[in-house]
């Protein structure tokens, strides 16, 4: 379970903090599918870095599976997330210098959870098997998301956190990269938190939540 209290975070303006929420809370449970939506601006992005351990929160708590991330050092946090945290970035942060299956089990091999049925498995799911010897230049968009979402559970970490997975694909491309991450995420009983600012991807996942004026609804 993840479970956060009384998380405040502002932002340094030139005119002062600028505060993008405080008190806020939630709680995901085992392998629940959660969407976080909110407009542009609203800090959508900067609590799932929080979460992640990617930026640090004013205050507040965090615990993961029984672990504070609040209270971990940067160190402690990265190898934290080594474990417990597969993260699907806007920007994918695929590396031009691998070929696809390596960029696939890079987060495994990291986490020391590296099987090779487990990647097939993953790149036949994800339609991605005939690509693994090609470079991410060499693919569409949507195929760099599906080997995106791959890397990110190719460790099996319980938790996946997903900042719009699908936001540069058309409609098309969208539906159906959702449709693959959602099978894989309920087929290994992952949590997942995802942003997204499309109501009709977020009704695929069992709730809703909406981040406005700094609270969560």
């Amino acid at each position: 379970m993840l479970s956060a209290s009384g998380l405040a975070k502002s932002h340094i303006t030139p005119q002062g903090p600028l505060p993008l929420f405080r008190e806020l809370s939630i709680t995901l449970n085992h392998g629940e599918s959660v969407a976080l939506m909110g407009e542009s601006g609203c800090g959508k992005s900067t609590l799932l870095h929080i979460l992640a351990g990617l930026e640090s929160a004013d205050s507040g708590s965090i615990w993961i599976n029984q672990h504070d991330l609040c209270k971990m050092n940067d160190s402690q946090r990265a190898k934290f997330r080594r474990y417990h945290l597969g993260i699907i970035f806007q920007q994918l942060n695929l590396i031009p210098s691998l070929n696809i299956l390596d960029n696939l089990a890079f987060q495994a091999r990291l986490a020391k959870r590296f099987d090779s049925e487990w990647m097939a498995h993953l790149a036949e799911q994800l339609g991605i098997e005939g690509l693994l010897k090609r470079y991410p230049a060499e693919l569409s968009g949507g195929q760099q998301q599906r080997v995106a979402i791959g890397r990110a559970l190719s460790a099996k970490a319980p938790f996946l956190l997903a900042d719009e997975p699908t936001g540069s694909l058309d409609e098309a491309n969208a539906e159906q990269v959702m449709k693959l991450m959602l099978s894989l995420v309920r087929e290994t009983q992952t949590t997942l938190l995802m942003v997204t600012h499309s109501a009709h991807l977020a009704a695929q996942l069992d709730r809703s939540l909406t981040l406005s004026q700094g609270c969560l609804r």
